[in-house]
């Protein structure tokens, strides 16, 4: 059928049934995102600043941070103007914009934690040929590939969910446009587009899980013939500041995607918002105290 009704905007129903929790969300996600946003380019400004962190690990580190900021900013504003207002709407290039930017820069952060990983690997299992193998030209090629496929692969899947018809339906049950709802409003046939949402799914995200867990056996390997127990505990410290972003990265992303359908979809909307607003702002957080011990050290 085609879309004979153009949609020109779209209402963002949140939690709109629950008013009260919605004040607590608000208070909630105003100060984590304003700690994300604090966090997030402090530790931008210090990476710069500070000639003892000008290595590989705290470019793509900064990398990282920038992508948090910009994700989160992205849609958490308006989020936060939504929970206060009774008129709940976007229009239909900000719907598109948001959708992408959450798309492009969740699929970055992906390829990006895979390229900090090898940086780790090349770091342990190869430390004489680190400065050699990580020179600056490698790690900036690297940080542009991550991006650039990212918002590649992005582009193509908003591009694909934008040529479908709509028929007029725009009332999305959510925070922001997310791709899910978004699909869900189409009353045209959305199996290619669910389709190559696997496929990119794959790539951006299970390649890279895969490169993560391959570089950690090896770096494992290494770190375990290491002869004493301080040798081990060292080269194990310049690991555990990325891993732990990884495991709460896609730990949460496993819990969001994998666990059982929740009765309420409330629920799942709360899950999903934990995702996109506090696992951002524990990025900081980790990778601070990581920069204590580097400095104490130095």
């Amino acid at each position: 059928m085609a879309n004979e009704t153009a949609v020109t905007e779209y209402i963002l129903l949140g939690l709109h049934e629950h008013p009260n929790l919605e004040i607590v969300l608000f208070v909630l996600c105003l100060g984590i995102y304003t700690m994300n946003v604090l966090g997030n380019s402090l530790l931008i400004g210090l990476n710069m600043l500070d000639p003892r962190l000008h290595s590989p690990m705290y470019f793509f580190l900064s990398n990282l941070s920038l992508m948090d900021i910009c994700g989160t900013s992205s849609f958490v504003p308006l989020m936060l103007t939504n929970f206060l207002e009774a008129q709940r709407t976007i229009s239909f290039l900000g719907c598109a914009l948001q959708m992408y930017l959450t798309l492009a820069l969740g699929s970055t952060e992906c390829l990006l934690l895979a390229v900090m990983a090898y940086d780790r690997y090349v770091a342990i299992c190869q430390p004489l040929r680190y400065t050699e193998i990580m020179s600056r030209w490698t790690c900036l090629w690297m940080a542009v590939l991550s991006w650039g496929t990212g918002f590649a692969i992005s582009l193509l899947q908003s591009l694909l969910t934008w040529s479908l018809p709509f028929c007029g339906h725009n009332i999305i049950n959510h925070f922001f446009c997310e791709i899910l709802a978004v699909l869900k409003l189409s009353c045209g046939d959305i199996s290619l587009n669910a389709l190559l949402l696997i496929m990119a799914t794959a790539v951006l995200t299970l390649a890279p899980l895969l490169l993560i867990g391959l570089s950690y056996i090896l770096i494992l390997a290494v770190i375990l013939r290491v002869p004493s127990a301080a040798g081990r505990c060292k080269a194990f410290s310049t690991c555990s500041a990325h891993l732990t972003v990884v495991v709460v990265f896609y730990g949460t992303i496993s819990f969001m995607y994998f666990k059982p359908k929740a009765e309420d979809p409330n629920l799942d909307k709360i899950i999903a918002l934990f995702y996109g607003v506090v696992t951002p702002s524990l990025n900081p957080i980790i990778y601070s105290l990581r920069n204590a011990e580097t400095l104490l050290d130095l």
